[in-house]
């Protein structure tokens, strides 16, 4: 059972998470609906897809281009794994790749980016229960 909870991260510089429930996740007193990737260093964007069906290589190299240490993958309700092809730019560029479902990612991104870390988290908001 998927249950909202709130989050309260230590004093941090990096954009953190705020929250997170099904269909949802919060920055600050926003909530965004959609698939979305922050990164430690304040970026943030929409990751262009509603289930795991739709991701490809195309989402993945586009993480590649922000000069992470670290991918964590957030892939929905359930735990899925990406395509070891859509992981190829991360792999040349020797950027580490987690997978989690959403909510673990959102709670894992928060915690490296409070020591620093650069890291990126790309969080699947799936439309349906997929």
């Amino acid at each position: 059972m998927h249950r909202n909870m709130k989050l309260h991260p230590d004093t941090a510089s990096a954009p953190t998470i705020s929250g997170y429930g099904v269909g949802w996740i919060g920055f600050g007193s926003e909530r965004v609906h959609a698939s979305t990737v922050i990164d430690s260093s304040g970026q943030r964007f929409d990751w262009h897809c509603d289930a795991f069906e739709q991701l490809g290589e195309d989402h993945f190299a586009r993480l590649a281009e922000l000069g992470s240490e670290l991918v964590i993958f957030g892939s929905g309700l359930r735990l899925r794994f990406p395509q070891a092809a859509w992981l190829k730019t991360l792999i040349e560029r020797r950027v580490g790749v987690e997978t989690m479902d959403t909510q673990a990612a959102c709670r894992t991104y928060n915690i490296l980016a409070a020591e620093g870390r650069k890291v990126v988290a790309a969080l699947l908001i799936e439309r349906s229960a997929g």
